[in-house]
This record gives C-alpha cells, sequence and structure tokens, in this order.
C-alpha cells in the first residue's frame, strides 16, 4: 500500500475544520432559531459550541490513536462493533444529506435576490449538477477551500465591523423571554453548526505531526467559529428590526441592507452562495462515502462500494445519496431539515463519546497521542447533554432519531449480523465488567450455603426418586447444618371442602412421615417431614415457602407440553413466582456422584448453579466439569475473555476443576452422573433464548436452577450477558 504524503500543517487543519463549519450556521440558521428564543439564540450558538467540546476532544483523541483516512463511523464502529457502527453509519450518512440538503434549500434564497427564480426547482437543479460532478470525480482541491473561507472571512468580518456602529441595545429586551425551554430548543436547532469540526479527522493519515496538530486545529477551529457566530449573530439582532429576520430566509442579507447598502448585499450574497453551494457539495461528497465504506465492512450491500472503471468514483453510493437529497430538497420543509440534521449529529457525537470509553476500557491495543482531559467525566457530560437536548426539539428531531435508531437496529438484525462477525472494543469491556461481577456474587454465594431446602412432593413418587430428591437437598445444606423439609403436597377439587376428615392422616402418611423421618441419620442433616392438603398445588407450594422462608425448593421436573404452556402449568408458575431459587429436578437417580457438570451456553455460569454444582461436588468428593458450546464464529477477544473467567472460576472452587468442549460428532463430551445447567425464568428470557440443554440428553439427573428473580438489575445484566457473550 502506498502510504499518503504528511503535508497538511495547522494552517491546513483550521482552514478545512473551519470551512466544514462556516455555511448555514450564519446564513440561514439564526433567523430559525430566532423563532424559537428570541435574542436568547445568542447564548444558544454559544451554548452549542461548549457542548461540542467533549466530541471534539473525543475526535481529537481517536484520531491521535488511529491517524488514518476514515471518519466518524470508523471509530465508533471499531470501537462500539457492528451494531452501534451501523447506527452511526446511517446516523452521520443521513445528518451529512440533511445538512447538503439545508445548504442547497437555504442558499438558494440569496441567489434568487439576484434573480427572479422558482425556488425548489433552482434547488433541485443545483443538487442534480453537483451530484454529477461527483460522479465525474470533481472535488473541491484543499487551495479552492482556503480561497472561499478566506472570501467568507472577509465578507462576514466586514459585515460585522461595518454594522457595530448601527448596534442598537433595545433589539436585545426580553432577552430570556421564552424561557430555558426556548433556550435549549434553539441549541438544539444550531448544534448542526458545528457538525463539521471533527471533519479534519477524516484526512488525519494526511496531517504533519497529527498529536499536535490535530486536537489544535479541531478545538482552535471551534473556539474561533463559536467567537463568529456569537459575533455575527449578535450584530445580526442588533442592527435590525428582529419581526425583520426572524424566519427570514436570507437574514444576513436583510440585515447588510440596513448597514452596508446595495453594495453590501451583494458582497454578502456572493459569500452566502459560495459557502453554501461548498457545503452542499462536501456534503454530497463526504456523505456518499459512508455507505461506501459500510458496504467495504460489509455493513451494506457491495454494490455500494463498487467504483466504475470510468469515473473512479463509487457511483452507486453517490447516486444513492444523491436521491436522498433530491428527495428531501422537494418534500421536506427546511426547519424539519435543520432539525433533523442537528438531530442525527447530536446523535452521532453521543457515540463519539462513548466509543473513546470503549477504546480505554476495552482491551485493543489503543496508544493516542493526545488525551482528553477530565476522562470519563468529559464523555459523560457529553452524552447526557446531548440526549437532554434532543428532548428539547421536538416530536420531527425525536421522531427522526428513533427512525434512524430502530430502522439501523433492523437493518443490522437482518443483514450485517450473519455477515459480520467483528466485535468493538465496548463488547469486550463490557463482557469482562459482566464477568467480574458475576465472579464476586458467585464467591458471596458459596460462601453462604442455604440453611433451609423444602422439598416439594407434588406427585406420587416412588420411595427411590424419594430420597434422590432429598438426597440433593441434603447435600445443599450440609455444609451449613442446615434443614430440609420435606412437605408432600395433596390436591382435592374446588368442590370438595377442605375438613378435619380431608386432614386426617392416613396409613400411607403416616408410613411417608416415618421413612422421611429416617433418612436423617443416613444423610447426617435435620430432616422434617410434613403434609399439605390444598385447591391449588402450585399456591400451596409458593405460600408454604414464604411463609416459613426456605432458601431452595427442589422439585421434580415435569415436561411442559404444549397444552401445559397454554393453560399456565403449575411448575412453570411456582418457577415464576417462588420467593426463592427453584432447583426442577430430571430425576434418574442420584447415588454419590463422582462427575458433576455444569453446563452452560458460552458465557458466565449462573451463581446459584455453581453454587448447586460445588455444593454437590464437595459433598461427594467429586470433580466439576464445565461443558460450553464451540462456537466457529468467536472471535479471540471473546475466548480469552471466557478462558480468564473460567480460569477465575476454577481457582474460586474447592474442588477439582476441568474444561470440556463438545466431541466433533456433537455429542456430550464425557458421562457425567449430574449435569446442573441455568434456567430462564422472565417471559422475555423465554422468548429470546432457548431453555433445553446445548448438548444432547446427558442420560443422567439433571439440576435445572432458576435463580429468584432479584429486581429489574438482573434482568438488565442478563441483557448484558446475552449481547456480549
Amino acid at each position: 500500500m502506498k502510504k499518503l504524503e504528511r503535508d497538511l500543517g495547522l494552517s491546513s487543519v483550521l482552514a478545512i475544520s473551519v470551512g466544514a463549519m462556516i455555511g448555514s450556521g450564519v446564513f440561514i440558521l439564526p433567523a430559525l432559531a430566532l423563532e424559537i428564543a428570541g435574542p436568547a439564540v445568542i447564548v444558544a450558538y454559544a451554548l452549542a459550541g461548549v457542548l461540542v467540546v467533549p466530541a471534539a476532544l473525543s475526535k481529537s483523541e481517536m484520531a491521535t490513536a488511529m491517524p488514518e483516512a476514515g471518519g466518524t463511523y470508523i471509530y465508533i464502529e471499531r470501537g462500539m462493533g457492528p451494531l452501534l457502527g451501523t447506527i452511526a453509519g446511517v446516523g452521520t450518512w443521513f445528518s451529512l444529506s440533511f445538512k447538503g440538503a439545508l445548504a442547497l434549500v437555504g442558499g438558494v434564497p440569496y441567489l434568487l435576490l439576484l434573480f427572479d427564480l422558482p425556488l425548489k426547482p433552482v434547488a433541485l437543479g443545483l443538487a442534480a449538477v453537483l451530484i454529477l460532478i461527483n460522479i465525474a470525480g470533481a472535488k473541491q482541491t484543499g487551495r479552492l477551500q482556503i480561497v472561499i473561507v478566506v472570501i467568507m472571512l472577509a465578507a462576514l468580518g466586514w459585515f460585522a465591523a461595518g454594522s457595530a456602529s448601527e448596534v442598537t441595545s433595545a433589539n436585545y429586551a426580553s432577552f430570556f423571554a421564552d424561557g430555558i425551554g426556548g433556550l435549549l430548543a434553539a441549541t438544539g436547532l444550531v448544534f448542526v453548526s458545528y457538525a463539521g469540526v471533527t471533519k479534519v479527522a477524516s484526512v488525519a493519515e494526511e496531517v504533519e505531526k497529527p498529536g499536535r496538530n490535530i486536537p489544535l486545529g479541531i478545538l482552535g477551529s471551534l473556539a474561533f467559529t463559536t467567537v463568529l457566530y456569537v459575533v455575527i449573530v449578535t450584530v445580526l439582532i442588533g442592527v435590525t428590526d428582529l419581526t425583520s429576520i426572524a424566519g427570514s430566509v436570507t437574514p444576513v442579507a436583510v440585515a447588510a441592507e440596513s448597514t452596508l447598502g446595495e453594495f453590501g448585499v451583494i458582497i454578502v450574497i456572493l459569500a452566502a452562495i459560495l459557502a453554501l453551494i461548498s457545503t452542499a457539495n462536501a456534503g454530497i461528497l463526504s456523505s456518499s462515502r459512508y455507505p461506501f465504506a459500510m458496504s467495504r465492512d460489509k455493513l451494506a450491500p457491495p454494490s455500494l462500494s463498487t467504483v466504475s472503471e470510468r469515473f473512479g468514483t463509487p457511483v452507486s453510493s453517490i447516486t444513492l445519496t444523491g436521491a436522498v437529497l433530491l428527495v428531501l430538497i422537494a418534500f421536506v420543509p427546511i426547519l424539519d431539515i435543520a432539525k433533523l440534521a442537528s438531530a442525527f449529529q447530536i446523535l452521532v457525537f453521543g457515540l463519539i463519546n462513548l466509543a473513546v470509553i470503549a477504546f480505554r476500557e476495552g482491551s485493543t491495543e489503543y496508544k493516542p497521542e493526545f488525551t482528553s482531559p477530565l476522562y470519563p467525566w468529559m464523555q459523560i457530560f457529553g452524552t447526557i447533554t446531548g440526549l437532554l437536548l434532543l428532548t428539547q426539539m421536538g416530536s420531527v428531531a425525536i421522531g427522526g432519531a428513533v427512525v434512524i435508531i430502530v430502522g439501523s437496529i433492523g437493518w443490522y438484525l437482518l443483514y450485517v449480523r450473519s455477515r459480520v462477525s467483528r466485535e468493538g472494543a465496548a463488547t469486550d469491556a463490557v463482557r469482562r465488567r459482566v464477568g467480574e461481577d458475576i465472579l464476586i456474587e458467585t464467591e458471596s454465594m458459596i460462601d453462604d450455603s442455604p440453611r433451609e431446602v423444602l422439598v416439594a412432593l407434588t406427585k406420587n413418587l416412588d420411595s427411590d426418586r424419594e430420597q434422590s430428591l432429598i438426597s440433593i437437598a441434603a447435600d445443599l445444606v450440609r455444609p451449613d447444618d442446615g434443614r430440609v423439609v420435606t412437605v408432600r403436597f395433596e390436591e382435592v377439587p374446588d368442590q370438595t371442602p377442605l375438613t378435619e376428615n380431608i386432614a386426617m392422616q392416613s396409613s400411607s402418611d403416616i408410613s411417608y412421615e416415618s421413612r422421611i423421618n429416617s433418612l436423617s441419620a443416613k444423610f447426617d442433616v435435620d430432616i422434617e417431614a410434613d403434609e399439605i392438603v390444598s385447591h391449588d398445588t402450585k399456591h400451596a407450594v409458593v405460600n408454604f415457602a414464604d411463609n416459613r422462608g426456605v432458601d431452595s425448593i427442589v422439585t421434580e421436573h415435569e415436561p411442559l407440553r404444549l397444552r401445559s404452556r397454554v393453560l399456565d402449568d403449575p411448575i412453570d408458575w411456582v418457577v415464576r413466582h417462588s420467593p426463592c431459587d427453584v432447583l426442577l429436578v430430571d430425576n434418574l437417580g442420584y447415588n454419590r456422584p463422582e462427575q458433576v457438570v455444569l453446563s452452560g451456553g458460552g458465557g458466565p455460569y449462573p451463581p446459584p448453579a455453581v453454587n448447586v454444582a460445588e455444593a454437590i461436588a464437595t459433598a461427594n468428593k467429586s470433580d466439576i466439569s464445565l461443558w460450553y458450546p464451540a462456537d466457529p464464529n468467536e472471535t479471540d477477544k471473546y475466548r480469552q475473555a471466557i478462558n480468564d473467567y473460567r480460569i477465575a472460576l476454577s481457582e474460586m472452587l474447592p474442588v477439582s476443576v476441568q474444561v470440556e468442549s463438545p466431541r466433533a460428532d456433537g455429542g456430550r463430551p464425557s458421562n457425567p452422573d449430574v449435569v446442573v445447567r441455568r434456567g430462564n425464568v422472565e417471559r422475555l428470557r423465554s422468548v429470546l433464548s432457548n431453555d433445553t440443554l446445548i448438548f444432547p440428553r446427558p442420560g443422567c439427573t439433571t439440576i435445572t436452577v432458576y435463580p429468584h428473580n432479584a429486581g429489574q438489575s438482573r434482568l438488565i445484566r442478563w441483557l448484558f450477558e446475552r449481547l456480549t457473550f
């Protein structure tokens, strides 16, 4: 690969960044924002500049760590993974497309001050010409960009200097008449004015001394442009009656006419047309590269990354972007275009801040020459304030952001996920944090054995099956000198009254109690026998467990047939309403097991399941085998993280632990005596995951552990597990 010459100095970086910002923020948006916030729009521009600082710092850091050609999408995709990379790519593409449309729809009115032409046809015609220019391969050179920036700054400087003496303080009366809500809404609207501040990062590979020039260029241009915006808008409001420019399509020309005369208006018009056409062309050029880059990363169809042999440009990507641009110009009002452009930019800047956290906390090699100060509070501040601005921008902006997010997620699920196996730095960071939290909880649970376990006999069992359930419970409570409560639950029809005759013990009941009590000496634990008669067994089990305060319920598993699912299986109901953990046993016998297996879906084993397996292995002086499924698509980061977790878990357990994966023929790795696995409680989990063994039936007793639902935090952690493991 040929290397790009690093020949862009600080002045070029400043010119690129300032040139990418000056445009609609001066010539269009002040009039739209005035209608929302009045004179407080001056503060809105300053506030928006401040709120962009976290993203500017984050982008500067990532650009010095990865000074290579690319854009925002590249950093977010590498840092946050393909899912958020898809959202960022689509969001940035739309944001730049909206900004290009805004430049044309807002720029043409300045042209129409010189020529009497229809607005939308002219805007569509200019857009078509720019699309064809981009397809043909023509683009702005750095020298032309500098010329345009110089002309714009000279014209704006002349306007500000020549108009300053005409400023009237009365125009600033009722400064905050629209309140904090109006200020925040206006801030969100003008946020897109600063969208180009980080554009220089896309040419970071060509910047000399990137560790110095990129952050200085980005932050310097941001400070300069913020001051320029505030000065221009202050003068704009001070020299004209607000009613004459609020909502005007050419606010700077209106102000120049009152202070600089006809010649001043012509200068402003020429500067505005140059700036806005340049912005629109840059918007088409840069936005069309996002489908192109996403296609190369397999996040979009391959046709979007094909380069024309004739023109040497990605014609399909440019054509798609151009079609979106034409639709926006033809059908979307300018205010909605501005709101949507800002909303998508706020969304993308939030992801930029999160991407820095992902890189720093992940295991990916990340060595930036410049690091953001006040990490991670600066990034958290930028993300939270961005979300706050979105909530104040109205239904159009919020709806647009939601549509982009939902649509991107849908595209990822339907198209991307089956084609891409990459993962971002954030995934690894979250995965390791989840694993550490689970290990801490596991260690705490191992040290806290259950003191009382209920063995719920909900159907007639032979003595061997009864004894197996009680033996399991005894192994759980023995380390802490706990108690096993064995209760036989009998259900009678609703029409049968619960009388003393029903409650009288039969010879079978007496035999049952005698049989159970005799096991106390055999298992060396305190065992208590009882019988309960009720109209509803499932409620009786849960009520007994709740009133008694037991730590776990052990009962036989009943296969859940279709009828059981439809009519709400009793055991399924007990699992979901129990005040404690529930252990469902597929009972094929239990007699001093020598090999205990923990079976999982590839991620961390749930602490209650580990606790059960450890208690059984310790009581019987047996080994624990960790079963896990082999995944040919697992990444090196995933493999390393899960191996680190298993090593830490093995060192934590007081018994011998070994790791086993499936055989090549798909069979189980070994012949265990007992298999312990997790169970899924929430309805959501039942939909999203498979509640069956990940290996063929082991031919031995299987204990499915359903942890007690400890609230929303457990569900959230489970969601993180599903996303990262």
